[in-house]
């Protein structure tokens, strides 16, 4: 077994790797077009995000993370007239 030097460490690199199962979608904010969000806040219809999850937005979308399907398929999308997705 060797010893290392005085005042050295060694570094371990961990990785996690990440899993969403069926139901994970209610944990992170979803971008969908601003004006259906305004629309859906007001009148409490459903929305459908670039992933496909249809929901009645109810909750502040601030204090969840961006769903990681909804953000690969945003920033693969080409830029357009629209500034920028809305959660």
């Amino acid at each position: 077994m060797s010893q290392l030097a005085p005042g050295s460490e060694t570094i371990t690199e961990q990785r996690v790797e990440e899993r969403y199962e069926t139901g994970d979608e209610e944990r992170f904010s979803h971008y969908v077009p601003k004006a259906k969000l305004i629309e859906a806040q007001v009148n409490g219809t459903p929305v459908v995000a670039l992933c496909g999850k249809v929901w009645v937005p109810t909750r502040n979308p601030d204090r969840f993370p961006v769903c990681p399907e909804c953000k690969k398929i945003w920033e693969s999308m080409q830029p357009g007239r629209d500034k920028g997705p809305d959660r």
